[in-house]
């Protein structure tokens, strides 16, 4: 399957409910769902290339999952922006796993996406069709470095037009040149579906996501992560999937002290470092690739 297929899944809010998009790659009958869930301000088709290569490996063994969480990509905005949070974007990820019924569940987090990977493997009482076998948490733990998350709120929900999506894909590149080398075919693919097309007549793009997922974030202090911090940490340590923890030599907001604690405390992660990259790796390269796929398909 060269593309995947967009679906849909209804989810409950306080305001009357929204819509979850998520893109379906390999075989829609199988009963093994790869689940993988993107980064703050990403989508679902940030893991095209990892998708083909998974399903590709698989055959018909397996279907990969990428949503998009709300707010993002082709899912509904919130009419509350205070609700851009990760237990909610978890009990979203819950709405849809109820819908795909695996009886194997693996899954893949970027950033935020791990965030919510914690929430959903850490609590045993949650109510999921199959237990997550194999979690790969991709450049980030329980303990985030303040100075990263200051420097993502500094770009984070900016609204901007772009002429086309080859000068989105250049400024994108100027605020994530850390998710390491890439050739510039490669870059502009990876940065398309960043944008949508601004209706004015023109090849106008602007960014993909609601500007309002800021909000929530930028109300968080150090103070506030640190509390965060511990929950996080308890979650881990009731982690009982098989775990792989990756992370970029030049990550800023996961620190190797953390990545250290994670190899030790809990499921007790393998931990595979990039060189050459900060965060977060993207899953394009060949290493990289080969990296999660010998993990969940051994």
């Amino acid at each position: 399957m060269s593309e995947p297929s967009l679906n849909f899944v209804d989810c409950p809010d306080a305001m009357g409910g929204h819509r979850m998009a998520y893109w379906s790659w390999g075989n829609p009958q199988s009963t093994h769902v790869v689940l993988c869930v993107h980064g703050l301000s990403r989508q679902g088709r940030d893991f095209d290339v990892l998708a083909r290569a998974l399903c590709a490996r698989a055959g018909n063994a397996i279907r990969v999952i990428c949503p998009d969480v709300v707010g993002r990509g082709q899912s509904d905005w919130l009419k509350d922006p205070m609700a851009y949070q990760i237990p909610n974007y978890a009990d979203d990820m819950l709405v849809l796993l109820a819908q795909l019924k695996p009886t194997t569940l693996d899954w893949i987090g970027t950033s935020m996406g791990g965030l919510i990977g914690m929430v959903v493997s850490g609590q045993a009482d949650l109510a999921l069709p199959a237990p997550v076998r194999r979690l790969v948490l991709n450049d980030v733990g329980p303990s985030l470095q303040w100075q990263a998350l200051q420097r993502i709120g500094d770009y984070l929900g900016r609204t901007v037009q772009f002429a086309s999506v080859q000068q989105a894909a250049d400024v994108l590149w100027t605020i994530s040149s850390s998710f390491g080398p890439h050739t510039p075919a490669q870059w502009l693919e990876f940065s398309r579906h960043m944008v949508k097309p601004v209706a004015n007549g023109t090849d106008a793009v602007t960014l993909h996501y609601d500007p309002a997922i800021a909000v929530p974030f930028r109300a968080e202090t150090q103070e506030s992560v640190a509390r965060s911090e511990a929950q996080l940490w308890e979650l881990y340590d009731h982690i009982t999937a098989e775990t792989l923890l990756i992370r970029g030599v030049q990550s800023d907001l996961l620190s190797l002290e953390t990545a250290h604690t994670m190899m030790q405390r809990g499921p007790k992660a393998r931990l595979v470092i990039f060189e050459g990259v900060g965060h977060a790796p993207t899953f394009i390269a060949e290493h990289q690739v080969d990296a999660v796929a010998d993990f969940l398909l051994a």
